[in-house]
């Protein structure tokens, strides 16, 4: 009997550190998304996080970084499906697609 108790305590106990988690957030906009990644990569050579001017420098060279890819990024995807670059109208509208689908977040 004392076992049956036992097992039903220690489920309920289970059971409500299961339930008071904290719940998980359901979006983050693509700034933040960007800046939680630069500041996963804010780490000296050591492998220990950055902190002061070390870290702002870092941040602001990281998201500099992230901005300027995506154009970069998008002209690299410009291509036609035999790996030919595209040109005229069809290398503009990809561009435009690939810049609008880099600020949506997708």
């Amino acid at each position: 009997m004392s076992k049956l108790i036992f097992v039903a305590l220690s489920g309920l106990f289970v059971a409500s550190m299961a339930l008071a988690q904290a719940p998980v957030a359901a979006a983050k906009p693509a700034a933040a998304n960007a800046a939680s990644a630069c500041d996963a990569k804010a780490i000296d050579k050591n492998g220990k996080p950055l902190a002061g001017a070390a870290k702002a420098a870092s941040m602001k060279k990281c998201e500099a970084d992230a901005k300027a890819g995506a154009p970069a990024n998008c002209e690299a995807k410009a291509i036609d499906k035999n790996g030919k670059a595209l040109a005229g109208a069809a290398k503009t509208a990809s561009m435009k697609k690939c810049e609008a689908d880099a600020q949506a977040g997708k």
